[in-house]
């Protein structure tokens, strides 16, 4: 028996840093994926998909949100299971809980704890969340009982399992070892779990998975925009496929920077990204650049930033030191009033702290602004 194991799909999700352009393609994305998995349960032969918590972003979604994802859904030709999750729980204000997603053909809510047959000898365990903060393992408690009969269970749950968890006070942290315990004792087969939203193997028994969100979310996620096809019996270990079904990328790009070789090498990087209208680049830069070699970085991400969906800088992880010699202020040439504030700016440039740190990127904008870029060639455009 195969089914498709997703989770975390969120929509209706708004990033920060995506602008006003790539916010609504980006949202788009993360339903189109919908689609896809269909055609990947479709031609895996799967029987069943099953949405492993927080398939809306919050229970406040707008009617539009809700409308598209039921059109996407439309695209299934087998039952798709929902679980409600710490986003969209099931509480007075549920989504899940609408009349809407209720009568939608082809959808299940897993609304109650424990079994819900899939046809006889096949059953889905679930663990709903009814509020944002569980006071106890729910998966455990929609476990308790099981009996080894021969038949086929799938346990379908939602949060952090102990050994991953950071926070050993939460109460509703997944315990690993009973489900581990009843997947030997045949019991349950497989568990599929939603939350963590990078695909992840967990324990030794190969029968525990996070599927990962369908699109990415997050520069730290390391394996997202996948789904499972999963293929389980009474007899024998699962086995798991992940597929990859999202378009988006948030890759974290680290570069040393000391001259404008370096500049020229990362602007030779970033012109490599394939579908750069889906990326967005976090930059993590150190190394120490002359007010010349600066303004030709800065003209390269400015201009980058309008082939990619986003370029942002993660500022705790970067450390670029900018200098200015004496050659290069004199390059400025302004003369008169403006060549005593830019004698100033560089005194105020040579020290520590913010008050340096502005003075530099300053000095660097006015470099730029006075076609500094134009003597160092190559890489960037000067702006006047």
């Amino acid at each position: 028996m195969r089914f498709v194991h997703s989770a975390d799909w969120q929509l209706g999700m708004t990033r920060h840093f995506l602008d006003a352009d790539a916010q609504p393609r980006y949202t788009s994305a993360r339903t189109d994926a919908l689609r896809r998995i269909a055609d990947v349960a479709r031609e895996a032969g799967a029987e069943f998909v099953v949405v492993c918590g927080d398939v809306f972003e919050s229970n406040a979604v707008s009617p539009r949100t809700v409308a598209r994802t039921l059109e996407a859904l439309t695209a299934f030709d087998v039952p798709v299971y929902l679980l409600p999750g710490n986003h969209d729980p099931l509480d007075a204000s549920s989504v899940l809980a609408s009349r809407a997603v209720r009568t939608a053909p082809g959808v299940v809510v897993l609304d109650t704890p424990g079994v819900h047959e899939v046809r006889p000898g096949v059953e889905v365990v679930a663990a709903p969340w009814t509020s944002k903060r569980p006071l106890g393992d729910l998966v455990a408690a929609a476990v308790q009982g099981l009996p080894a009969d021969g038949t086929v269970r799938i346990v379908v749950g939602h949060g952090a399992v102990d050994e991953l968890s950071p926070d050993r006070d939460d109460p509703a942290r997944i315990a690993l070892a009973p489900l581990e315990d009843a997947v030997a004792a045949g019991r349950v087969h497989y568990v599929a779990l939603g939350d963590r939203h990078s695909t992840t193997q967990v324990g030794s028994s190969g029968a525990v998975w996070y599927s990962g969100t369908q699109e990415v979310t997050d520069r730290i996620e390391t394996d997202p925009g996948n789904v499972l096809v999963v293929e389980v019996s009474d007899a024998s270990p699962p086995k798991v496929e992940p597929v990859r079904v999202g378009t988006w990328a948030f890759p974290v790009v680290r570069a040393e920077l000391d001259s404008a070789a370096d500049v020229a090498a990362l602007a030779d990087r970033l012109a490599a990204y394939p579908a750069k209208d889906r990326t967005v680049l976090t930059l993590t830069l150190s190394g120490s650049l002359s007010l010349r070699e600066k303004a030709l970085l800065d003209d390269l991400l400015a201009e980058q930033a309008h082939l990619f969906a986003g370029v942002q800088q993660w500022e705790r992880h970067t450390d670029l030191a900018v200098y200015a010699d004496a050659d290069e202020l004199g390059d400025l040439g302004v003369g008169g009033f403006a060549d005593g504030a830019v004698a100033e700016l560089a005194a105020a440039a040579a020290g520590e702290g913010p008050e340096a740190e502005t003075a530099r990127d300053a000095l660097s904008l006015l470099f730029r602004l006075a076609g500094g870029t134009s003597t160092a060639g190559g890489t960037g455009t000067a702006r006047a």
